[in-house]
């Protein structure tokens, strides 16, 4: 199978109006789309659509819940001017554990028949259950993968509405770097990053993950809300959802 596993860290630096800085260990699957049905079959532990120690479902993705995720961000792609004809598209992100899943952002990565890295869809969620898709393409052919895009939706109540996003995404065989910084005007407000090595899927590598870095779909969101704390604490301003139109 094309699908794996991916393991290291997740990385964030806030630099206005202070500096704050959090470093964690996390994994994430890699899922070739048109493989989830073989994922599945060939694992104990991971289920489709219905309840197991690890579930993926399809409805957990995109704007409006996706009935076939594979079928849908295709749509999706068509919908923006791409013909994604034979091309292969690899979801990164996690999966329920135990029923409970929260991904600030999945990464589709939507190669052409020749392999090559042409299109990134970003899909954000947000604490108030809502979800965005940006659509990237490669600014050239060679080379680590480089775009940038306007934000337009609404994720930290600690960072304002007006801003702008720069990706870098290092995709090579032996592992996968994604690096998304958030600037306002000339001004640099966030850089965040994945570092992740890929580790071939098997059940015996998914138990080894799952037992280093148990319920980490709930450590996801309790991280989220502690650093929010920590962020209030030290007089971050508050921006609450709605006081400025997405």
């Amino acid at each position: 199978m094309r699908s794996h596993l991916l393991e290291g860290k997740v990385r964030h630096r806030r630099l206005q109006p202070f500096v704050y800085e959090l470093e964690h260990d996390v994994f994430y699957f890699a899922l070739d789309l048109s493989e989830l049905d073989e994922v599945t079959r060939r694992s104990r532990f991971v289920r489709r659509n219905r309840r197991g120690l690890v579930t993926f479902r399809d409805a957990d993705h995109l704007p409006q819940p996706a009935g076939d995720l594979d079928r849908a961000i295709r749509d999706h792609l068509a919908g923006e001017g791409i013909d994604a004809t034979g091309w292969r598209i690899t979801l990164v992100t996690n999966l329920r554990v135990l029923g409970y899943v929260f991904n600030p952002a999945s990464f589709y990565l939507c190669r052409d028949p020749d392999g090559v890295l042409r299109v990134v869809v970003v899909e954000v969620h947000n604490t108030h259950l809502e979800r965005h898709c940006y659509t990237l393409l490669a600014s050239a052919t060679e080379g680590p993968f480089v775009a940038s895009m306007d934000k337009t939706f609404y994720v930290s109540p600690f960072i304002e509405m007006e801003g702008h996003y720069g990706v870098r995404i290092q995709d090579e065989p032996s592992g996968l770097r994604i690096a998304i910084t958030e600037s306002r005007g000339p001004d640099r407000v966030l850089s965040t990053g994945l570092v992740l090595r890929r580790i071939p899927f098997s059940d015996r590598a998914l138990g080894r993950l799952l037992l280093r870095h148990p319920l980490v779909t709930l450590k996801t969101i309790t991280f989220i809300h502690w650093h929010a704390l920590r962020l209030w604490l030290r007089g971050a301003r508050f921006h609450r959802h709605g006081d400025v139109a997405r």
